[in-house]
């Protein structure tokens, strides 16, 4: 009958699968087919997109810590301006003030990061007001605050206080914000200078 002969059409001679007739109907019907379309169209574009929504995340977050450390400076800071850290801490040596400061400023600092673990403080009396920021705490690429002090500044001194820390990288092929550091890690730090007032000491 007629479907037996339609369906002998679709035979290419000898028996050797489909004619070409049936392989164009075939192609057609694919190209068509738009089941799965959108779960392709979503897997070649989901890596890029989340890579860049994960960047845009990570600088959002480096810039809130890196503003969050500077506004604890500044407010731990005015305790050495005024006069009142030197004179709740007397007689204390350098690395004792340098911890009492730090847990001054990481006070100041809610949980983003182990501001106590990673933080380190560094405080000088100079003679006058510096022209240029001091050397940063790098060598050889790696984060090194061993040349960070701690010098009690008494009334009417200049002064500079710096607090810095490696903080992680996490997405790694773009560029970051401040200095790249060994390790995927980037330096965050926060400064300020200021004349100490005439206080008593």
């Amino acid at each position: 009958d007629a479907s037996h002969e339609a369906g002998r059409n679709e035979i290419a001679p000898g028996g050797r699968g489909l004619s070409r007739r049936s392989r164009r109907r075939l192609l057609r019907h694919f190209m068509r087919d738009r089941e799965g379309a959108t779960a392709v169209e979503f897997a070649l574009v989901a890596l890029p997109f989340l890579a860049i929504l994960f960047a845009i995340i990570e600088l959002a977050l480096n810039f809130w810590v890196t503003q969050v450390l500077e506004n604890a400076v500044s407010d731990a800071s005015r305790r050495i301006y005024t006069g009142q850290f030197q004179q709740e801490n007397p007689g204390q040596s350098g690395g004792q003030l340098a911890v009492a400061f730090r847990q001054d400023v990481c006070a100041r600092v809610p949980a983003l990061f182990d501001c106590n673990g990673m933080v380190h403080v560094d405080v000088r009396r100079l003679t006058s007001f510096p022209n240029a920021n001091p050397d940063l705490p790098i060598a050889d690429g790696a984060f090194d605050p061993s040349g960070f002090t701690f010098e009690n500044p008494g009334p009417d001194e200049i002064v500079v206080v710096r607090a810095a820390m490696a903080y992680p990288i996490l997405v790694n092929f773009i560029p970051s914000q401040g200095h790249r550091l060994t390790g995927n890690q980037r330096l965050i730090m926060a400064s300020t200078a200021f004349r100490s007032e005439p206080f008593t000491q």
